[in-house]
Formats: structure tokens, C-alpha cells, sequence
């Protein structure tokens, strides 16, 4: 799973933790209508690929990735270099072993389908999902948001009444767009 990109131009100029009133031309499609808007979960992104799990891991310029590192891709604005790790290399690794055990503590849940999944719970990034256990999340299963209107304060409006991180749109075509609270300057 690649980077997704924001909806929205950053203000590289000015504050680039905010965006502008402009979109991205990657993701026009957003604004005319297509795509899923679905919650966008906050926590640490992690891969099963069929056969073995993956931890989602940026890499900062001038850093080198660990071992058995798989690229993704590089953003250039950033600078930094995205890819996978093994889970058990990850510094989340005890966390996703709770949150496999959590799972498997639920027979009904069934098995993990091949996927990305969000990894949430009291020890990853202050827990703002306010989840009481590691659990995980399967982004393919993520609740929908509603909104209607694709405009930048039309999708700031749904987001300022929310107590989530930010939407995730999903096209047919498998590509997607993002913006987060933040990118607005609004506080979760």
C-alpha cells in the first residue's frame, strides 16, 4: 500500500501542515463524485499479504531502511521513503501479538482476509481511538462517512463534527484520497 495522497494541495509555502482550497489533480475524481468517503482510523498501518504480516515504515532522509525492507515509494516533497518491514522487526510488534491474541479471544470473528488493517489500542500514538485493547481494524471494513458535498468546506464541515482522524475516499479503480483534521487545523 502506497502513500495515499492528500485531496487537497499542502501550503509548502507557508504552513505545509495545513492545505489550501485547492485539489490535488491526481484526485479530481473525489470532486466529481466517485469514491467511497470512509473513517479514517488512527493508529499504525499493517499488511497481511496471504502469507506473512507487514508494519507500514517511513524511512527519513539519510536514514537507512532495516533489514529485509520493501520499498514502496518516495516522496520527494517529504523526502522521506515508505515501505514494509516483517512485523516482528517493528516496534509495534508486541502490540499486534496482543492485538492477534484479542482476535483470536472472539471465535465469531473468523480469520484475517488478505489486506491492510489499522493497528489501534492504548500504546500507539496516545490511543486517540480511545480503543480499551490492541485490536485491529481492516481498512476494507472501515464505516462509511457520510458526505454529500465534495467541496473543501463541505468535507471540513464533516470533519470538524466528528471525533475522527480524517477520510479516506476509495474509487472502484483502487485508488484513493485522504485528508486528515489536521490538514484543516482542526483538533481532534
Amino acid at each position: 500500500m502506497e502513500k495515499i495522497p492528500t485531496i487537497f494541495e499542502r501550503d509548502w509555502e507557508g504552513d505545509r501542515s495545513r492545505v489550501l482550497n485547492q485539489p490535488v489533480p491526481e484526485c479530481d475524481w473525489v470532486f466529481e463524485g466517485f469514491g467511497v468517503p470512509t473513517r479514517k482510523y488512527d493508529g499504525t498501518c499493517v499488511m497481511f499479504d496471504g502469507h506473512a504480516w507487514w508494519a507500514r515504515r517511513e524511512i527519513k532522509e539519510g536514514k537507512s531502511p532495516p533489514p529485509n525492507f520493501v520499498f514502496l515509494s518516495h516522496d520527494d516533497q517529504t523526502m522521506k521513503t515508505v515501505g514494509w518491514e516483517p512485523i516482528d522487526q517493528s516496534p509495534f510488534y508486541k502490540y499486534w501479538i496482543e492485538a492477534m491474541d484479542n482476535r483470536r479471544a472472539v471465535p465469531e470473528a473468523g480469520d484475517f482476509f488478505a489486506g491492510t488493517h489499522e493497528l489501534i489500542g492504548p500504546k500507539i500514538n496516545g490511543n486517540p481511538e480511545c480503543a480499551p485493547n490492541h485490536v485491529l481494524i481492516p481498512h476494507a471494513l472501515a464505516n462509511e462517512v457520510m458526505c454529500p458535498t465534495r467541496t473543501f468546506e463541505a468535507i471540513r464541515a464533516v470533519l470538524e463534527g466528528r471525533p475522527i482522524e480524517g477520510i479516506v475516499f476509495h474509487n472502484a479503480d483502487g485508488r484513493m484520497g485522504k485528508v486528515k483534521k489536521r490538514d484543516f487545523g482542526l483538533k481532534r
